[in-house]
C-alpha cells in the first residue's frame, strides 16, 4: 500500500468560514482541471471525505478544518502516484488562494 499524499494549508480563518469557502472549492476546483470529476462529497462537521477521479483513476480521502490549518490527505493509485509532487504544489497553491484572509 502507498503512502497517502498529504497537504497542510495554514489559514488565519474561523473554521466555520473556513468550512464554508472549501464547501465549494472542491467542485469549483474540478471545474478549472479537465480530467478532474467529483464522483463524492460528504461532509460531517470539519471534516469532508470525498472521492474524485482523474485519468480514469479513482482517488479518495478526507480534508479536515482545524483552528489554523486545513489538512488534506489523499490516497492515489499507482498511476496517479507520478503526479503526486505536481498535484501537492497545486492543492497548495489553489488552498492558499481559497483560504486567504480578505480585509
Amino acid at each position: 500500500m502507498s503512502a497517502p499524499l498529504i497537504v497542510s494549508i495554514p489559514h488565519r480563518l474561523s473554521r466555520e468560514e473556513a468550512r464554508r469557502r472549501l464547501q465549494s472549492g472542491l467542485t469549483r476546483a474540478a471545474s478549472h482541471v479537465p480530467v478532474l470529476s467529483v464522483d463524492e462529497e460528504h461532509w460531517d462537521g470539519d471534516r469532508m471525505t470525498f472521492r474524485v477521479r482523474a485519468l480514469g483513476q479513482a482517488a479518495s480521502g478526507q480534508v479536515d478544518i482545524a483552528d489554523d490549518h486545513v489538512r488534506l490527505e489523499v490516497m492515489l493509485p499507482w498511476l496517479l502516484q507520478r503526479f503526486a509532487e505536481v498535484a501537492q504544489k497545486a492543492i497548495r497553491q489553489s488552498g492558499r488562494l481559497l483560504l486567504e484572509k480578505r480585509s
